[in-house]
């Protein structure tokens, strides 16, 4: 069961590192209706460039947080359960602007990953 944790947290922190680092600026098939890059994709939703910036704060300190509970598990709770919260957002955030499903799946697994972390 440990290993399984660590592997959940290891998906998570490095998909969510990998978003909003390494391609924040490259198109994806998961951006939000035609945005090309992370920050159209929050123009597209409605959201300011302060919201972007303190969304991408938080997604990577959480994302941090959980690789940190690697070593140090109290912090996997409530990295877990911030990020599952951020994951909800996004998720509905698709559907404020009517992506079809298939654009909001991460935001649904990723969730699904963070509620099992919280639980395990």
């Amino acid at each position: 069961m440990v290993y399984l944790l660590i592997a959940l947290k290891l998906i998570v922190a490095l998909g969510i590192l990998n978003v909003w680092l390494l391609r924040r600026g490259k198109s994806t098939a998961y951006r939000g209706k035609d945005a090309q890059t992370l920050r159209e994709e929050f123009a597209v939703y409605g959201l300011p460039f302060p919201v972007f910036c303190l969304i991408g704060i938080l997604k990577v300190g959480l994302a941090l947080a959980l690789l940190v509970s690697i070593w140090i598990p109290g912090a996997a709770q409530p990295a877990a359960i911030g990020m599952g919260a951020l994951m909800l957002g996004a998720f509905v955030m698709h559907l404020k602007v009517k992506d079809p499903v298939s654009k909001a799946v991460p935001s649904l697994v990723v969730l699904a990953i963070c509620v099992a972390i919280a639980l395990l």
